[in-house]
């Protein structure tokens, strides 16, 4: 099974490409697999348009000699770790307060940079600002916060002694910004001493549990953080455990979400996510079919392939973009979890569902208001302000029906879709407008702190507008 582990930076990215060692991953298949052996490794840097490539060796080497020269940076003591051109194939070098040269003595160099077709030839030379510098630090410490990528890769920092911290703090200043990920801080703290070194990530024990047959390609995040009250470094990751685990594990520990209503509500918040990041309809052969795992607060923590196609066609989907970012979330391991089917059609439809249907009709969530009196003016008012901004002539075919909730003053609070026509033609009705009017977009979440009456509203094709009490959904 092929494995990729992508880590994110805005002028670095980071991505792996290998393989899981089947005889150590014998226990269980996991939604998010360990990748054992690496057999590529891809550094792109902002401003170059191809990458530097290469094995095991060189991607060791990078981290070894990244986190040294950051070490050595921050520091102003020189780390032999990241000038050893007799054993390493990566070698930094300062040139001012704000260029860093970085240089890879390697075979098969990418086009676009200085090199020779002969092994033997002149290195390559790359030139980063302290910026791009430390996103390529912070790059590094994502992948070692990620307990589930070559796991018995460690590095050993060791700290300067204080007396030597000889950076200005015009240094510090310059260096502390461009580190915006907080596990780059972690690199300046060591490099004075402020913090023990810390211990990289032993190897994890993993549950006993059984192996599944399946070969697809299963995507969560990384972890960038165990828990929200760890020491905020991602390179302080002993002791902890992965966020995200193989679903069927996972719920074997903690309950999954089956409530109609609550279903019905995060299904609403996964199809907001994925339909407008899916900006590219075109090209796909096949259905593409996922099963995905959802929290309860609507935070898409996993995916998996249900179909071949799927498992090959992952890139043609906006899935690895709207997973759940861990820097700015608690853990999700101990979350009750809800599963949706997600269908990527050759027509461009989206179509989300629960992943096991509806026990039972689902019905709104929230305080209602019930008063027929109050219900009933309510009615007439929401029907005179969609009337008076519904102009223009309908393009489509079929009866756009949505269910609609207003306070008690009549102002809208929500609405939803409800059939497929209705979200093909959102933008042909007043309600994004009515909405975005309130609260100021359209993704903001519904007003649900006070009670509401709820209303079905159809929008025709002739022009005519329907709106009656809401009877529950069909």
């Amino acid at each position: 099974m092929n494995i990729q582990r992508k880590y994110s930076l805005p002028n670095c990215t980071l991505l792996l490409e290998g393989l899981s060692d089947l005889s150590r991953a014998a226990h269980f298949q996991e939604m998010r697999p360990e990748l054992s052996i690496l057999v590529n490794a891809e550094c792109y840097l902002s401003g170059y348009n191809q990458p530097l490539t290469g094995g095991r060796e060189f991607f060791e080497s990078l981290v070894r000699a990244v986190s040294g020269y950051a070490q050595e940076f921050l520091s102003s003591v020189p780390n032999p770790q990241a000038h050893n051109q007799e054993s390493e194939l990566v070698e930094f070098r300062k040139i001012d307060s704000n260029r860093h040269r970085l240089i890879i003595y390697s075979e098969g160099a990418p086009e676009g940079f200085d090199n020779s077709n002969n092994s033997k030839g002149p290195p390559i030379e790359i030139d980063l600002n302290t910026v791009q510098l430390f996103d390529l630090v912070e790059a590094v410490d994502q992948f070692f916060a990620d307990t589930q990528t070559l796991p018995e890769l460690s590095l050993q920092l060791q700290p300067v002694t204080r007396r030597y911290g000889g950076a200005s703090q015009a240094v510090i200043r310059q260096a502390v910004p461009a580190a915006v990920g907080v596990s780059s801080l972690a690199v300046a703290a060591i490099a004075f001493n402020l913090i023990p070194p810390p211990q990289m990530r032993p190897p994890q024990p993993k549950p006993d549990q059984q192996t599944s047959s399946t070969t697809n390609n299963i995507t969560a995040p990384a972890t960038a953080a165990a828990t929200p009250t760890a020491t905020p470094t991602a390179t302080s990751t002993a002791n902890t455990k992965p966020a995200v685990k193989d679903l069927e594990a996972l719920l074997n520990t903690v309950p999954e979400i089956t409530d109609p209503s609550q279903l019905r509500a995060l299904n609403r918040q996964v199809y907001n996510q994925v339909h407008p990041a899916w900006t590219n309809r075109s090209g796909l052969q096949q259905d593409l079919i996922y099963r995905l795992g959802v929290a309860a607060d609507g935070a898409i923590v996993g995916y998996k392939a249900v179909n071949k196609e799927a498992n090959i066609g992952v890139g043609q989907t906006p899935l690895p973009k709207v997973l759940y970012n861990p820097a700015s979330r608690p853990s999700i391991s101990n979350e009750p979890i809800a599963q949706f089917r997600v269908v990527f059609n050759t027509n461009g439809v989206l179509e989300v569902s629960p992943w096991r249907g509806y026990a039972r009709t689902p019905e709104v969530v929230g305080a209602k208001i019930t008063d027929s009196n109050i219900v009933k003016g309510l009615n007439q008012k929401l029907y005179s302000t969609v009337r008076q901004t519904w102009s223009g002539t309908p393009t489509f075919t079929r009866d756009l029906k949505y269910r609609v909730a207003v306070n008690k003053d009549g102002v809208i609070a929500d609405y939803e879709p409800l059939n497929q026509v209705a979200f093909d033609y959102f933008r042909e009705t007043p309600l994004p407008q009515m909405f975005n009017a309130v609260y100021g977009s359209n993704v903001a979440a519904p007003n649900n702190k006070e009670p509401l009456a709820h209303f079905q509203v159809i929008f025709k094709p002739s022009g005519t507008l329907e709106v009656k009490p809401w009877q529950g959904y069909q």
